[in-house]
């Protein structure tokens, strides 16, 4: 099934008005999730010596946005919904874009990281791979994207009021290297449980010009 503009700007909107209308309970629910795995995962893939300039795309509230810019790198989130990009804002004292993932307009090969968690799945499929090339063309060559999302069979539709696209591994690898970045590695979490009980897949990729 093909999305038309209509309702892909409708998938944007109604999933920002999602994030929208519940800004302060999910700054609450997640400002203290323990995210250092991923953040560590991604900075030690970044070659040449920090500081590094890090894209949080989005960034919600803006607690990695602050992570990131406390162990001293240029950390820029990007936001959709203005009630979180506003609370990152102030949060984290960065440099917040308010742009949704549909619309980017990034300047090319700026960041030497993009840290995309718990985001790149709100991406209807048929648009994924335009998008990840947009993300690409703003890592500088050899730039480092770490994603992580919730996985599944490759499902896509509403779940509770947010659009999503739940991937399996083998889905997500064919993407991102059909999008020219060359897989680094993955792992599921949280760590430490049954696979069945780790939602989340991470994985972390080089672009692989230059």
């Amino acid at each position: 099934m093909t999305l038309k503009a209509g309702e892909l700007a409708r998938i944007v909107a109604l999933t920002l008005e999602h994030y929208e209308q519940r800004a302060e309970e999910f700054w609450r629910g997640t400002r203290d999730h323990d995210v250092r795995q991923n953040i560590g995962e991604l900075l030690r893939h970044i070659e040449g010596a920090p500081p590094f300039t890090i894209l949080d795309l989005g960034c919600g509230p803006g607690r990695d946005l602050k992570a990131l810019s406390a162990l001293g790198h240029v950390a820029v989130g990007l936001e959709g919904a203005p009630r979180f990009a506003a609370m990152a804002r102030e949060h984290s004292g960065c440099e917040v874009l308010e742009q949704d993932f549909l619309k980017l307009d990034l300047p090319r090969a700026r960041f030497d990281g993009v840290f995309a968690n718990a985001v790149l799945f709100h991406v209807p499929g048929q648009e994924l791979a335009r998008v990840l090339a947009e993300l690409r063309a703003a890592l500088k060559p050899r730039g480092v994207l770490f994603s992580s999302n919730p996985h599944g069979h490759n499902e896509e539709g509403w779940n509770r009021g947010r659009y999503g696209v739940y991937h399996d591994l083998e889905s997500w690898r064919r993407y991102m290297t059909a999008a020219g970045f060359t897989e680094l590695g993955h792992y599921y979490r949280p760590p430490g449980l049954p696979r069945e009980q780790q939602p989340w897949l991470a994985s972390v990729w080089r672009n692989a010009a230059g």
